[in-house]
């Protein structure tokens, strides 16, 4: 098992290479593609908007994201080097219900932030460590 190690370690970035430059596949064909488990939220203060604009709503919008995170909704959060947005990773298969999820919050119910929905999940190539047929 020490010996696999390194042998994973050197495969992920090859793993991650297949699984991105990939090409799409025809609409009609029959392949399963990668689970989403999280959706990755970049949410991005508005062109034009103000800093006094965003700190009117702020102390709501830090109490509607404990509570999300409280809940479950939210996994991680993080704060844009920036400083113009967050990024939340939320427990959610779908971008439909990450916009639900996002669209229930003080600053974008204000119309004050941008946002980037990303449906991640496993990294589909590790399936050949497990010698089972990664997705074409």
């Amino acid at each position: 098992m020490k010996m696999l190690y390194p042998l994973f370690l050197a495969l992920l970035p090859a793993a991650s290479w297949a699984q991105s430059s990939r090409p799409a596949p025809a609409p009609h064909a029959a392949v399963s593609s990668p689970t989403t488990t999280e959706v990755l939220v970049i949410q991005t203060v508005k062109a034009g908007v103000t800093r006094p604009q965003i700190m009117s709503v702020m102390p709501a919008e830090i109490r509607a994201t404990v509570r999300l995170y409280l809940d479950g909704e939210i996994r991680q959060w993080y704060s844009k080097a920036d400083g113009r947005g967050v990024i939340f990773v939320l427990g959610v298969r779908s971008v439909e219900q990450a916009q639900a999820i996002m669209d229930t919050l003080p600053l974008s119910k204000e119309d004050l932030m941008d946002h980037e929905y990303v449906p991640v999940g496993p990294l589909v190539p590790l399936a050949l460590l497990l010698g089972e047929a990664a997705p074409q």
